[in-house]
């Protein structure tokens, strides 16, 4: 039987699984998938110990500076084997874009994927977050590349897993060109991504929920639900635009994402912080 996150059951388990994650964290090395504590399924379980993971977080000091979508692309869902969407907090210490290289050693099991990054200029806190509405407060969209990461060893990871561990959020690069929605669609967008400029990923918007505005909208309706919506100035990551590829130290990623043009990103050598 699934437990819900109101029992005292599911709250031990959800403080076991969060205090599993930390430990990944803190002693730098993968650890078991949480299933086994929250199940496979209870996504309120999942998002609890996503909560408790970011309390512990903030009381440190961090600043959430926006969100991420992840699980949009049917490729990438087939790689981890869900079939819906989730979503993670993006922390300013998340954000690499001003790095000479990606700090490796923050990352345990790293992957690169490329994806739309969305700005906003409005709040959305109410009303009918359609995509009509969500596209009218997007401020620009930029080329990004997400790192994502997990803390669960081998990647061997259900939903629940990669919920629980903060969407599997790593470290973000976001590209310097700004770019309206009035001068590109995103579900048009054409990406392609390179390592050690050998291509080995692409993809299109479409590949996003069909269009990554409808993965802006279900995360503005979802963070709602959760009582911490969207907020002007906040950076979203709508999703990957297409399979997502290794990264280790010494790494080169480069994405060339349509209109947004290229974003790059080159990891350390050496894992040592």
């Amino acid at each position: 039987m699934t437990v819900t996150a109101h029992t005292p059951l599911a709250a031990d388990a959800v403080a076991r699984a969060a205090a599993r994650l930390r430990t990944a964290v803190d002693e730098g090395r993968p650890v078991a998938p949480v299933r086994d504590l929250i199940g496979e399924h209870d996504l309120a379980a999942a998002y609890a110990v996503q909560r408790e993971l970011t309390r512990r977080r903030l009381a440190d000091g961090a600043v959430v500076v926006g969100r991420k979508i992840g699980l949009t692309s049917p490729a990438v869902q087939r790689q981890l084997g869900v079939d819906q969407p989730d979503f993670g907090v993006l922390f300013a210490d998340m954000d690499v874009s001003g790095e000479a290289e990606v700090p490796s050693g923050r990352l345990l099991q790293p992957k690169a994927e490329a994806e739309i990054a969305f700005v906003l200029k409005e709040d959305l806190a109410d009303g009918d977050l359609d995509a009509a509405r969500v596209r009218s407060a997007v401020d620009h969209a930029v080329a990004a590349l997400e790192i994502v990461d997990s803390r669960i060893a081998d990647w061997d990871i259900r939903l629940t897993d990669t919920v629980a561990d903060n969407a599997s959020s790593g470290l973000f690069v976001l590209a310097d060109q700004r770019v309206g929605l009035d001068a590109f669609e995103p579900r048009e967008t054409v990406m392609r991504l390179y390592a050690d400029d050998v291509p080995v990923s692409e993809g299109h918007g479409a590949a996003c929920l069909g269009d990554p505005l409808n993965a802006l909208a279900w995360l503005a309706r979802t963070a709602l639900e959760f009582g911490d919506p969207l907020r002007a100035g906040q950076v979203v990551l709508s999703g990957a635009l297409g399979p997502m590829v290794p990264a280790p130290p010494g790494t080169r990623i480069r994405a060339e994402i349509g209109s947004l043009g290229v974003v790059t990103a080159s990891f350390s050598e050496k894992r040592d912080i």
